[in-house]
């Protein structure tokens, strides 16, 4: 079974072209860092310790409130009150056991559950997952 856990990681606020362009310096060596783009402009960089990019405007900080769980799409779908995306990879959000919540699809049948740590007790106890 799944359990939500918190993520690691940095929130970017910075110009579309410079997020593009970002080199992530992940938290863990040999580890790849997951840039989650929320909006053009806003990316969280789930496992990264460091960011350089082209934007002295840019804010960086580091990122605790979400949590997340990888589980099978199959899990995800009967409690989805919308359609998960066919296309993949995707970056969709909606509400999931009525919580507010983001899928990150892959290519292939895992997704990726993040939500926010304020949401986390509710999501795990209406999914049957343990809590963080």
């Amino acid at each position: 079974m799944p359990a939500l856990e918190r993520l690691r990681g940095l929130r970017v606020v910075a110009d579309p072209g410079a997020l593009d362009s970002a080199r992530w310096t992940p938290l863990v060596a040999d580890r790849e860092v997951l840039v989650l783009r929320l909006a053009p402009d806003d990316a969280l960089a789930i496992g990264a310790a460091a960011v350089e990019l082209d934007d002295v405007h840019a804010i960086v900080e580091v990122e605790r409130g979400f949590v997340g769980a990888w589980c099978a799409v199959e899990d995800l779908v009967h409690h989805a009150e919308w359609s998960l995306p066919a296309t993949r990879p995707a970056l969709a959000q909606g509400a999931i056991a009525g919580v507010p919540a983001k899928v990150w699809l892959p290519d292939g049948d895992r997704a990726l559950l993040v939500a926010t740590n304020a949401a986390s007790a509710t999501l795990a106890d209406r999914l049957g997952w343990g809590r963080p």
